[in-house]
């Protein structure tokens, strides 16, 4: 099918397809923490209905239980407007194209629609187009896309609610070390990216537990050393130290900002994983070591 697509064109057919895959991405957004606070909530019930009911009435209350929970999945139910209930038709639903027909607008309630969800789209679909453009139809094209709408849906998620999901992080791992391994990843090798992982977790981990030890209070959570794992594998370990010092320069930034506008929120915090994702990005784009030469520490 390729072979009937120009090469200027397949950079232009790739953000199309980013535009969908962004949609994707806002569901993945919101739902994926609702389904882990449903599992997590699921469990908890678990482990308390064993000390408080005999085993012979546990069987019922899961059983009840189960019939009475709804099914909640990245497909299941039907996308719905969080203030009316107003399902969301197939036609009001077409990335970029519906928001602005509807004039980010519910079509029912008149509710505003967040400007965040084109964003998403539109960003997506941008780094696709980058990563074609600059691969072309190759596999090393296709990793790099799925990068990117890895570290797009991890910083939108510990934005929202400081959680950087197992499902997402740790396969962004394997993905990074298995592609070096089958030389997707020119570059990188498999030792590189190895160490890479290897060195991006224990450097957080470090200062965890340092920090902890100090202070008596955790700074970051595992998913932060999970992320940074995950970019170590896909850039090397000769890329830990440019990454890990652009996101802490972009989190003071934002935090003294947030801090004197007054929008920090509630105990002071901010959420680790964006700036990571950010820095990755930008390593992707103009590579780990352009960072160092931007601050002056370019050998």
């Amino acid at each position: 099918m390729l072979a009937f697509v120009g090469p200027d064109a397949l950079p232009l057919l790739a953000a199309l397809m980013g535009l969908m895959i962004g949609s994707f991405l806002n569901v993945v957004i919101h739902r994926l923490p609702l389904m882990m606070e449903q599992q997590w909530a699921n469990e908890c019930a678990e482990f308390s209905g064993q000390d408080a009911a005999p085993v012979a009435d546990l069987n019922a209350v899961a059983k009840a239980a189960s019939d009475a929970a709804p099914v909640f999945s990245l497909s299941q139910p039907r996308s719905r407007c969080p203030h009316c209930g107003h399902p969301i038709a197939w036609h009001e639903n077409i990335p970029v194209v519906s928001y602005l027909f509807l004039r980010g607008q519910c079509s029912a309630c008149g509710a505003g629609i967040s400007l965040r969800y084109p964003l998403v789209e539109l960003v997506t679909a941008g780094l696709f187009y980058f990563c074609v453009a600059r691969w072309g139809a190759s596999f090393t094209a296709l990793i790099w896309c799925g990068f990117s709408a890895a570290l797009v849906t991890l910083a939108m998620i510990d934005w929202d609610t400081t959680l950087l999901p197992d499902d997402i992080t740790l396969p962004l791992v394997w993905g990074g070390l298995i592609a070096a391994a089958l030389h997707w990843n020119t570059g990188v090798s498999l030792s590189d990216a190895l160490w890479g992982a290897v060195g991006g977790y224990l450097a957080l981990w470090v200062v965890y537990w340092g920090f902890k030890l100090v202070t008596g209070k955790e700074g970051m959570g595992y998913g932060d050393f999970k992320l940074f794992a995950a970019l170590g594998a896909w850039f090397g370990w000769t890329a830990l130290v440019p990454i890990i010092l652009m996101a802490s320069v972009l989190g003071a930034v934002v935090g003294v900002g947030l801090k004197f506008s007054s929008n920090l929120r509630e105990g002071g915090f901010l959420p680790f994983g964006p700036f990571l994702a950010i820095a990755g990005l930008t390593a992707l784009f103009f590579g780990p070591q352009s960072i160092l030469r931007w601050v002056g520490l370019s050998l």
